[in-house]
């Protein structure tokens, strides 16, 4: 049955060591996107990656951030609530939480010829992550967020 509707309380929870992800819409049950929640505590970023497979949009919810293009992130963008960022396919980038408090953003991942194949789930691309940066996937898999404590504004 085909799902329309996404209850980010049902959110699946994945806390790397630089980031953590809550996952709304996995990429096997999207036809050509994906999407999750992005919180940054103070002073995290992700590394610098980029998406070749993908256009990724993000609404900005809570706190301050940085952007950063290119390898280097030479070319850099402040963040804030309410803001709307594009990095097309293939460039490098990073956010970087400033400030005191945590960082979020509502990530969507847009596949412009649909999902790798070689990545059909998320769990898949996770574990792609994982090995690419030394990270245990049990220890960054934590399912189903059953506290409370879920990315979205004001919880």
């Amino acid at each position: 049955m085909t799902q329309y509707v996404f209850d980010p309380s049902d959110a699946v929870r994945y806390r790397y060591p630089t980031h953590t992800n809550d996952l709304i819409l996995d990429r096997r049950d999207g036809t050509a996107a994906e999407a999750f929640f992005v919180i940054l505590e103070p002073g995290e970023a992700p590394p610098v990656h980029t998406h070749p497979d993908a256009e990724q949009v993000f609404f900005i919810l809570e706190g301050e951030g940085l952007l950063g293009i290119g390898p280097e992130s030479l070319e850099t963008y402040p963040l804030k609530v309410g803001d709307f960022v594009r990095t097309p396919p293939g460039i490098a980038h990073s956010v970087r939480c400033l400030g005191e408090k945590r960082f979020v953003y509502l990530s969507v991942d847009c596949f412009t010829n649909g999902p790798d194949p070689d990545e059909p789930t998320w769990d898949s691309h996770v574990r792609t992550m994982c090995a690419t940066n030394g990270w245990e996937f049990d220890a960054v898999k934590r399912g189903r967020i059953e506290d409370g404590s879920g990315a979205i504004p004001g919880r």
